[in-house]
């Protein structure tokens, strides 16, 4: 479990250096919703890190807490990035 996290976690950042370097408006959209994905994969691994005793209540917290904004921070790029993009069609 704790490898999944890592892998989840890390791809997020990965993706999200992938977008920087969109080919097109369209391909960020997709390369941070991919990005989101593997956020929500992460808060999943992590409710069963917490579950199984891997990780402490505190450790947990400390950690969602972070993943949850995170995943915020991304639905709110995505909603504006899509906004713009309808709004020059």
């Amino acid at each position: 479990m704790s490898k999944q996290t890592l892998r989840s976690g890390t791809a997020i950042g990965a993706l999200y250096r992938e977008a920087e370097f969109a080919e097109s408006k369209a391909d960020f959209i997709h390369k941070l919703a991919i990005a989101q994905k593997e956020c929500n994969e992460t808060i999943y691994w992590l409710e069963l890190l917490k579950e199984t005793g891997y990780l402490t209540h505190q450790q947990f917290e400390g950690l969602n807490t972070n993943a949850i904004e995170l995943i915020k921070l991304l639905t709110s790029i995505i909603k504006s990035s899509k906004k713009s993009l309808n709004t020059k069609h």
